[in-house]
C-alpha cells in the first residue's frame, strides 16, 4: 500500500519557522515531482511549491523568499521549511507526488492526509 505521510505541523506565532516532512512508503518504482500545496478555510486548494527529482524548485509568489523545498531522494521524502510565516500562511498543508509504481505502467499522482499549520498573529 502506497502513502505519503506529512508531519510537522503546528501552532507557530508569526515571524517564527516550521519544518514539514512528507514521506513516501510502500512499494515505489520512481518519484517524480513533489511538492506541497494548501488550502485555508473557504479557499481553494493552491500550490505552494514543488521540486522535480533532478532538484528544479517552483514556488508560489506569496512564499518566493522565504520558504524552501528539499527532497532526499534516498529516503523518498520531500521537505518545506517555511521561515517568516505570516498569519495568512494558515492552512492544512497538503503533500503531493506524482508515483511510477511498476515499470511500463503510467504513474498518477497521491495526496497525503494534511497537516494543519497555524500561524498566530
Amino acid at each position: 500500500q502506497v502513502q505519503l505521510v506529512e508531519s510537522g505541523g503546528g501552532l507557530v506565532q508569526a515571524g517564527g519557522s516550521l519544518r514539514l516532512s512528507c514521506a513516501a512508503s510502500g512499494s515505489i518504482f520512481s518519484i517524480n515531482v513533489m511538492g506541497w500545496y494548501r488550502q485555508a478555510p473557504g479557499k481553494q486548494r493552491e500550490l505552494v511549491a514543488d521540486i522535480t527529482s533532478v532538484g528544479i524548485t517552483n514556488y508560489a509568489d506569496s512564499v518566493k523568499g522565504r520558504f524552501t523545498i528539499s527532497r532526499d531522494n534516498a529516503k523518498n521524502t520531500v521537505y518545506l521549511q517555511m521561515s517568516s510565516l505570516k498569519p495568512e500562511d494558515t492552512a492544512v498543508y497538503y503533500c503531493n507526488a506524482y508515483l511510477v509504481l511498476r515499470i511500463g505502467v503510467p504513474g498518477r499522482f497521491y495526496w497525503g492526509q494534511g497537516t494543519q499549520v497555524t500561524v498566530s498573529s
